[in-house]
């Protein structure tokens, strides 16, 4: 399968790391959506950590999409903007100063766990920080009300580089 960020310009790489979710393998029961009723659901982000960025960036955009999610658009269960340059990790559950959850397709600001529907495979949870060139979103017309779809639009030319952890879930 191809990866939902292959038919955007190509940006550097650089390294995500977490103490929580592995790439490739599946995502712990702790960052399931509570409602999803799989036993010990918390609706917990991930603890992430990254590094080899580039240098002239200015801020951070973490985001949680899943596009097997049995829609015409996929699913973004997390974004979170406006992570200082000088930040390089989120503890579990927990956001750095300065930063802002933006509603995510549930409407709820914050992070909504894994959910996949009974029937509908294998889904692939592409975990994403991207590097950016500014230092707040809101120069590029992002607020907290906007939807992470506009998010990932709206900093796509702002991009440096994108450091990806992709988990699944499901069949």
């Amino acid at each position: 399968m191809t990866s939902p960020y292959d038919s955007l310009p190509a940006v550097p790489e650089f390294a995500v790391m977490s103490a929580d979710v592995t790439d490739g393998e599946p995502l712990p029961v702790a960052h399931f959506a509570a409602m999803s009723g799989v036993a010990g659901a918390e609706d917990r982000s991930p603890q992430l950590s990254w590094s080899g960025f580039p240098a002239a960036t200015c801020s951070f955009v973490v985001t949680m999409y899943d596009p097997d999610a049995p829609t015409p658009s996929g699913f973004w269960h997390w974004a979170v903007a406006d992570i200082a340059a000088g930040v390089t990790s989120l503890a579990a559950g927990e956001l750095p100063g300065g930063a802002f959850a933006i509603a995510n397709d549930l409407r709820e600001p914050g992070y909504t766990g894994a959910a996949p529907p009974p029937g509908t495979g294998k889904h692939r949870y592409y975990i994403a920080v991207t590097a950016l060139d500014v230092p707040s979103v809101a120069a590029l017309g992002v607020t907290p009300e906007s939807t992470p779809a506009a998010l990932s639009f709206l900093t796509l030319g702002h991009t440096l580089a994108r450091a990806l952890l992709v988990p699944w879930a499901g069949e």
